[in-house]
């Protein structure tokens, strides 16, 4: 789809919720275009990985399942989707009986590998259980601490620069100040960010500066992630990045895109705003 297309989504609309299963409200977008305005290393990898707390769906003898679900889409997948239209779609189950969440799953995975463009890994688990329960800060060095003046609310890439001194290091940053805008409705997305990597010191004030920038930002979760990624391979040229976003909550919806110039399968987590 084209990036004039995104006026047909359900996001910034009022729209009624679904009395029945219906896998055309899921509205898919194009990553392509976004990616033409990246200088996009390779190789490089990734996923979004969404989870959702406000799944249900009826058995066959009609009583109400409470679950929650993990949704990951491959970063190389031609499209992404929308999230407005995911939650609606999600909660087109809720009056429809299934004999268990596995029957569900693969409803779940066919839908949204066809809206993507390639599989989609669906895991559905009972409360209680699955990683995404546990809520903890991110791993790494936390770099909010600064004490420095920042004035720049717009991306600014030309930000980024080494510490003095040229060696070679391996560590974890993180940040819980990142915040960008729906391109849509302009409301804010808020989530926390990390950074790995291994190669010349990145200044730690400087991420941070950066990562501050993209305040005033609208672009999807998705695209944010991807942007930093390429700004920081292209500023700091590290031998290893990886980068990862956890963005807040929505509609029992939160996003998390992850980039990186290795495959890996990152630890699952969630934080205390998720």
């Amino acid at each position: 789809m084209s990036s004039s297309d995104i006026t047909r989504a359900p996001l910034g609309r009022e729209v009624s919720y679904p009395g029945a299963y219906d896998a055309a409200l899921l509205f898919p977008i194009d990553r392509a275009l976004n990616r033409q305005a990246l200088r996009v290393p390779s190789p490089w990898h990734g996923a979004d990985i969404w989870n959702a707390y406000e799944l249900s769906w009826l058995t066959p003898r009609g009583k109400p399942v409470a679950a929650t679900a993990c949704f990951e889409f491959p970063w190389d997948s031609p499209r992404l989707v929308e999230s407005k239209s995911f939650k609606l779609y999600l909660n087109s189950f809720s009056e429809e009986r299934f004999d268990g969440p596995d029957s569900l799953a693969a409803i779940m995975s066919r839908d949204l590998g066809a809206a993507a463009g390639c599989p989609v890994r669906v895991n559905i688990a009972p409360l209680g259980g699955g990683d995404i329960q546990t809520c903890r800060p991110l791993d790494g060095i936390n770099i909010d601490g600064a004490d420095i003046e920042i004035v720049d609310y717009e991306p600014r890439p030309d930000l980024l620069r080494h510490a003095s001194g040229g060696e070679t290091v391996t560590e974890t940053l993180v940040s819980d100040l990142l915040k960008s805008n729906c391109p849509v409705t302009g409301q804010p997305d808020w989530g926390s960010v990390q950074v790995r990597y291994t190669g010349r010191r990145i200044d730690h004030e400087s991420l941070l500066r950066y990562i501050v920038s993209l305040r005033r930002h609208t672009e999807f979760h998705e695209h944010c992630v991807e942007k930093m990624y390429c700004d920081i391979w292209a500023a700091c040229q590290p031998q290893a990045l990886f980068v990862r976003a956890c963005y807040t909550r929505r509609g029992g919806l939160d996003i998390n895109p992850w980039r990186s110039n290795t495959a890996q399968t990152p630890q699952a987590v969630r934080t205390i705003r998720q």
